[in-house]
């Protein structure tokens, strides 16, 4: 639903790195998946530049008009953007630097700052050109460092240098990367004049460059993975002999509840003793111990809704969770990953792969297949059970009537059917053809809110969710529904927290899932988290939202109530959002000790391994994470993890979060070998 800002700014990073020119017009395009889905366009004349960025993905993208005028270094001193966001709010943002002083206004702030020469702003809305410009300004820097406003500094790196194509057609390049800005670096090429050449992903290319995308995309692989492997041998702490956590508590999922305090034996991938504490115990020498201090162990968390990133495996360990499923990838890239995930060489969570299936409109998202006939949908079901897929995603641009012969096939050949509903169907319908749970509690939602001729490719299929307000949860429509998903066995996959942060995303505030971390991450995406995603045009629409939104969380309680299987997922892929998903559990009505269960024994049972993972038990796999204080008591207490083990494999989230630039929050127990 809401992509993360690590993949915008994957964009953003590559857009053009030419300064002061005397005329000259750059024109780029936006890849997906092959796809052209957007274009950029620089008309550069001298130190005014006009720029027109567009792009439409699954029905929605940004768009920026922008005027620019640069100083004679390339550094912007008069800055506008007008336009849209992602999903259509409007974008009005403005800087200026003068005598001394740099201002500017945006969705998510507004300030000032002292500044005796021209700063770097770190926009809001900026197209990608922009940020082409912060790179040209660091390739001036002796550092390769420079401040920002409102704050933060960002550093450049070199990489390698490649040479795309053959012969006369050849192009020398260098691979930079961009970091400081937010929560990821991103790559962006340079050519031997100095001039932007595109991204290293092959998401945004010189225009007439796109069959240099392939070998782009197979170099973008190496560098992501290289980076993947040196994070692993740089964090991930291994034990050859048995591993003793003790003075911990440890919660049980069966009972939802906390114990006395206990003694947790690893050796290897596995738990091997559970008992209580008994300080008079000799611990054999050469064995690690590691001191709880009193703290709560607690199963790995599972996030059922995720799109994996080799970031988000690192964000996702830093927060306990230790298994997802992801919902719809680059099938290649993921069929990677996972064996470096299988042999140690990456770390990350256990990865339940879903095989992700679109139709072909103009809506159409562009990842996994899209399926341009029935006959090509049954062949990608195929191909994805061929590839070990649990089950396939469908999403909103498919033929309602292909869904049910789609079903067939998949659980033919022993695969689940989750994903969307598409457009012009229905919850009911999607049950009846073979749904085995429904993904996002909107999707859900809308078929009892829209009328069903509405266009859910759209971001109707967001915004229409302040109707929700209006909603009779008692009504036969939705009684009939979720009856119908008690007599199937139907879960929902419910990422109540993208709906938080759509429906209640105002300007210049801090949400409450977000206020936790907001101060310990870089400037560029604190900012990004202060702007909204809807358009709020008057009083009454503010509070439309805020119903609609506490309507969800009925919702969510109704349906625990019912015995309707919940899946705790996230759509994001930071981490911080999987425990906001367990405290908007919590705020729904669910207890605190049904949230943990939902999102560790009951999604293992799901995956149908719950006799290896799932609890904290003599035999299973070590997968669990050391938390402050008692989460029963207190959800919020999830977000003070110290460790995360994944496998035996220790992980210290404050060393993991000192890697990726973002201030930590708790510190690692204490370790210590017997001697």
């Amino acid at each position: 639903m809401l992509p993360t800002r690590v993949s915008f700014l994957a964009l953003a990073l590559a857009a053009g790195l030419a300064g002061p020119a005397a005329a000259e017009v750059q024109n780029f395009v936006v890849i997906a998946n092959g796809e052209k889905v957007g274009h950029l366009t620089a008309d550069v004349q001298g130190r005014k530049v006009a720029v027109d960025y567009a792009v439409s993905n699954n029905g929605r993208g940004p768009k920026a008009k922008e005027a620019i005028e640069l100083d004679a270094s390339g550094v912007p001193v008069n800055w506008s953007i007008d336009g849209s966001s992602l999903f259509g709010s409007p974008v009005q943002e403005r800087f200026a630097w003068s005598a001394g002083q740099a201002e500017w206004t945006s969705q998510a702030d507004k300030g000032q700052i002292a500044a005796a020469k021209p700063i770097l702003y770190a926009a809001n809305d900026a197209s990608p050109w922009m940020l082409g410009v912060y790179v040209k300004a660091l390739l001036k820097s002796p550092t390769k460092t420079l401040p920002l406003a409102p704050s933060g500094e960002m550093r450049l790196k070199e990489v390698r240098k490649l040479t795309l194509g053959e012969g006369k057609a050849a192009v020398p390049v260098t691979v930079y990367e961009l970091s400081g800005i937010d929560l990821s670096p991103s790559y962006v090429l340079i050519d031997k004049k100095g001039e932007l050449y595109g991204t290293l992903d092959g998401g945004l290319i010189r225009e007439g460059a796109e069959a240099n995308i392939p070998q782009l995309q197979k170099v973008s692989r190496e560098v992501d993975l290289q980076a993947a492997v040196e994070a692993q041998a740089k964090l991930a702490h291994r034990f050859e002999t048995p591993v003793r956590i003790r003075n911990v508590k440890v919660f049980d999922p069966k009972t939802m509840k906390v114990g006395g305090l206990s003694t947790v034996t690893v050796f290897k991938d596995q738990i091997t003793s559970v008992e209580p504490e008994d300080a008079s115990r000799p611990v054999p020498k050469g064995e690690t111990v590691i001191d709880g201090q009193g703290g709560t162990l607690v199963p790995g968390l599972h996030d059922m809704h995720s799109h994996t990133t080799l970031q988000s495996n690192l964000f996702n360990l830093a927060a306990g969770v230790t298994a997802v499923r992801d919902q719809g990838n680059y099938n290649e890239e993921l069929l990677g990953w996972i064996d470096g995930l299988e042999t140690g060489k990456l770390a990350g969570p256990r990865i339940v792969r879903n095989g992700f299936l679109e139709g072909r409109s103009p809506y159409s998202a562009r990842h996994g297949f899209i399926a341009d006939s029935l006959e090509g949908a049954l062949k990608d079901v195929r191909w994805y059970a061929d590839h070990g897929y649990w089950q396939i995603k469908i999403y909103n641009s498919m033929n309602p009537d292909w869904v049910a012969p789609i079903a067939a096939e998949a659980h033919r050949l022993g695969m689940g059917v989750t994903g969307h509903v598409p457009a012009f169907s229905s919850p009911d319908r999607v049950i009846r053809d073979g749904y085995n749970d429904i993904a996002h509690i909107n999707q859900l939602m809308l078929g009892w809110i829209l009328d069903p001729k509405e266009d859910t490719r759209t971001p109707l299929r967001l915004t229409g969710m302040a109707r929700a307000k209006d909603l009779d949860l008692n009504g036969p429509n939705v009684q009939a529904t979720i009856a119908l998903m008690k007599e199937k066995g139907v879960a929902l996959d419910t990422t109540a927290m993208i709906l938080e942060r759509l429906m209640l995303s105002r300007s210049g505030q801090v949400q409450a899932g977000d206020a936790p971390y907001i101060d310990h991450v870089p400037v560029g995406y604190q900012r990004y988290r202060k702007r909204n995603f809807v358009t709020i045009a008057d009083p009454q629409q503010d509070a439309d939202y805020h119903a609609g939104y506490a309507k969800v969380l009925e919702t969510l309680k109704l349906l625990d109530d019912r015995g309707v299987q919940l899946l705790p997922g996230t759509d994001d892929g930071t981490g911080f959002s999987l425990l906001r998903e367990l405290e908007i559990y919590v705020q729904a009505g669910i207890s605190p000790g049904k949230a943990l269960r939902l999102a560790t024994l009951d999604s293992e049972k799901y995956f149908g391994r719950d006799h290896q993972l799932g609890s904290i038990e003599r035999g299973k796999l070590a997968d669990f994470f050391l938390v402050e204080g008692d989460p029963t008591a207190d959800i919020s207490n999830v977000r003070k993890i110290r460790m995360t083990m994944r496998g035996g494999v220790a992980y210290y989230p404050a060393e993991i979060y000192e890697h990726l630039n973002v201030k930590p929050f708790s510190a690692p127990p204490p370790v210590s070998v017997v001697k």
